[in-house]
């Protein structure tokens, strides 16, 4: 299973191990029906009562907690099963209908230097798989516990999870539209750059805390390695700069290319591209005028429609795999 990392998790992790703090860590291995989280989703809960990421709605979180520790107390790694019944819905079970597992393992259990590990891949953007043994409680990274399991010749019940880097969002255009959509990816769990040549648009009092590139999009783009987990969208209405960043980026494997304009603009755009030799089935690519058809109007609504086209292009894609 796949499931993007959760950084205020492994921040929090990190943080309780260099305390040398007690935790244990709870994570969904199956769901069946409807359920709030999916399979690979992490709780960690603390000794002393802190909390951080989420396996449900909030249904079962307070009898995972209490059972946490419990683990936390004898070491013993558990496996709880939640499911709907119409008595216990709304005291320990899912009212969405659904069941799931949880595992739940002690920080004795975890492979050591794991979070370190996790968290270091979040800088070179690449995934890094997991293993869970429910059998011995076991949880680390897959090649450490795999290749110790071959050495003893034993089968364990084994549980593959592959942590997948945030999401980052290309936003070329550092107008009002930007602004606003850079505080939603946020909240939506992406990581942003900014690109813009202008730089009385591309500031940092107008995108605090942004990683800010005031040049030619093209030139921006070749400093990064893209892979399918990133998104790019093009917001300036200047053909030069939207075009000298989807002429290079229609190159890459953006999972999602989107650009703002009208469809007469997208027309002319489209004869252009052409013209420099990319084909239709390329072009295709591009999701012009950008955002879901919301009925949108303002910068602001503007940006929710961009951000949920960005989260179904997304979503849509793994439900494919």
């Amino acid at each position: 299973m796949e499931v993007e990392k959760d950084n205020d998790l492994i921040r929090a992790a990190l943080d309780l191990v260099q305390k040398g703090q007690d935790f244990a860590l709870a994570i969904v291995t199956e769901t069946w029906g409807s359920s709030p989280r999916q399979a690979g989703s992490f709780m960690l809960i603390s000794q002393d009562g802190h909390i951080a990421g989420s396996v449900s709605g909030g249904c079962v979180e307070a009898d995972v907690i209490m059972e946490a520790h419990e683990v936390m107390s004898n070491g013993a790694s558990k496996v709880l099963t939640f499911g709907v019944s119409d008595e216990t819905a709304w005291v320990s079970g899912l009212s969405c209908g659904g069941t799931i597992k949880v595992f739940i393992c002690s920080k004795k259990n975890i492979q050591k230097d794991l979070f370190s590990r996790i968290h270091r891949t979040e800088q070179t953007k690449k995934n890094i798989a997991l293993v869970c043994n429910l059998d011995t409680g076991e949880v680390g990274e897959t090649t450490s516990i795999v290749d110790s399991l071959t050495h003893k010749n034993t089968t364990s019940n084994l549980i593959f999870i592959t942590l997948l880097p945030k999401p980052r969002l290309f936003i070329v255009g550092a107008v009002q539209i930007a602004q606003h959509l850079l505080s939603m990816a946020k909240e939506a769990g992406f990581d942003f750059i900014i690109i813009d040549p202008r730089s009385q648009f591309a500031s940092e009092k107008r995108f605090p805390n942004a990683k800010i590139h005031i040049e030619w999009p093209d030139e921006a783009l070749e400093k990064y390695s893209v892979n399918s987990n990133d998104a790019l969208v093009t917001l300036t209405h200047d053909s030069k700069i939207d075009e000298a960043a989807l002429g290079l980026a229609l190159r890459l494997p953006f999972y999602c290319i989107s650009s703002l304009g009208s469809n007469r603009t997208n027309a002319k755009r489209i004869k252009r591209l052409q013209k420099e030799g990319f084909t239709e089935v390329e072009l295709a690519r591009i999701n012009a005028p950008a955002g879901l058809k919301i009925g949108a109007k303002t910068p602001a609504e503007i940006a929710i429609s961009i951000l949920a086209q960005l989260i179904e292009r997304k979503r849509t894609i793994k439900s494919a795999k």
